[in-house]
């Protein structure tokens, strides 16, 4: 005699919903690399926006061939040489909204005499509202900050004083280099080159936001392989 369909076959039965069957095999997580090969040069990729927080003028965004990219042959540069002190940078994804999330870039330091600054950017809420975390080939150190109300303000590694100012790490210049980031909930996982180098925790953007890249003041960077894993 034929045994009956279990609970399970039940389910998965013709004639119902075949997401029900596969929800365990899918996630709402979304992966996006943008390597910027296929996008038009002398230009932002298409749903990117130049923003822009602090003082001096906008960046200047555009996407340029290089030879020693990652992956050819075009990379995201930030050219812009304006030295002003207070001047960041931003090229933001539009149209994204990650709260918990998994990023990278690769970038490459080419010159500044203020800054060599390249970060990322994460639960951007518009240009004076955001985290990012960024490395600088002249200081050689990793720093978190949020910005808020246009205000750029350090956060402390987890398990250091109020004031610690991120972590001395050499950041060679002229080089390729790879920043990470993981972010769950309030707490934040920062690593370069692959190694993890601290955690931060901190609540004041709470919400999904849009992400992005970012300099500072008269930093050239090249920005290849933006990866984001996330929901």
């Amino acid at each position: 005699m034929k045994k009956p369909p279990t609970q399970h076959h039940r389910a998965c039965v013709p004639g119902l919903v075949l997401a029900l069957c596969m929800s365990a095999s899918f996630s709402l997580a979304e992966s996006k690399t943008w390597n910027f090969d296929k996008d038009k040069a002398q230009g932002l990729p298409p749903g990117w926006l130049s923003e822009h927080t602090g003082r001096g003028t906008k960046g200047n965004w555009l996407v340029l061939a290089d030879p020693n990219a990652p992956s050819q042959p075009n990379v995201l540069a930030q050219t812009s040489a304006d030295n002003t002190s207070y001047r960041f940078p931003l090229a933001i994804v539009d149209n994204t909204n990650y709260k918990d999330l998994d990023m990278s870039v690769r970038f490459k330091t080419i010159s500044g005499k203020e800054d060599q600054g390249a970060g990322l950017v994460w639960r951007y809420r518009d240009a004076n509202n955001y985290y990012i975390v960024r490395a600088n080939a002249l200081e050689d150190n990793v720093v978190l900050y949020k910005v808020e109300n246009g205000k750029r303000i350090p956060l402390a590694p987890k398990g250091t004083a109020p004031n610690t100012y991120g972590v001395k790490h050499k950041v060679p210049g002229n080089t390729w280099n790879k920043l990470s980031l993981k972010v769950k909930g309030n707490l934040f996982e920062v690593s370069f080159n692959d190694k993890k180098l601290f955690e931060v925790e901190d609540t004041t953007f709470g919400q999904a936001g849009k992400v992005g890249l970012w300099t500072k003041a008269d930093s050239v960077i090249h920005f290849d392989d933006f990866t984001v894993d996330g929901k």
